[in-house]
């Protein structure tokens, strides 16, 4: 499974933006896809995930304010990031992980989103 992260950008305090993660090579509708993000100077922490069944899951920093989905029949998932912060600043990098499986099986190549105070 290839995937392939991208929407991130430069945006306000407040601001928002979406993010997309494309994926081929495999049957994205059984995966369970996720995001992760790694700011300057700290350790990678996961943000959200969204499982086949389309059930979600959220970080408590980014509840209420970031929304996961998916399009089963485009092989896409997307962060919806509203209300953002600077502290939201990162590298952000979607994930996919196989039925049966704890941790992610791959990774995009992340896209940096940057928040400005």
């Amino acid at each position: 499974v290839q995937l392939q992260a991208s929407g991130g950008g430069l945006v306000q305090d407040g601001g928002s933006l979406r993010l997309s993660c494309a994926a081929s090579g495999g049957r994205f509708s059984i995966l369970t896809m996720g995001w992760y993000r790694t700011a300057p100077g700290k350790e990678r922490e996961w943000v959200a995930t969204i499982g086949r069944d389309s059930t979600t899951k959220y970080a408590d920093f980014v509840k209420g304010r970031f929304t996961i989905s998916r399009d089963n029949a485009g092989n896409t998932m997307y962060l919806q990031m509203n209300n953002l912060i600077p502290e939201d600043t990162a590298v952000y990098y979607c994930t996919a992980r196989q039925p049966g499986q704890l941790s992610p099986d791959y990774w995009g190549q992340g896209t940096l989103v940057t928040v400005s105070s």
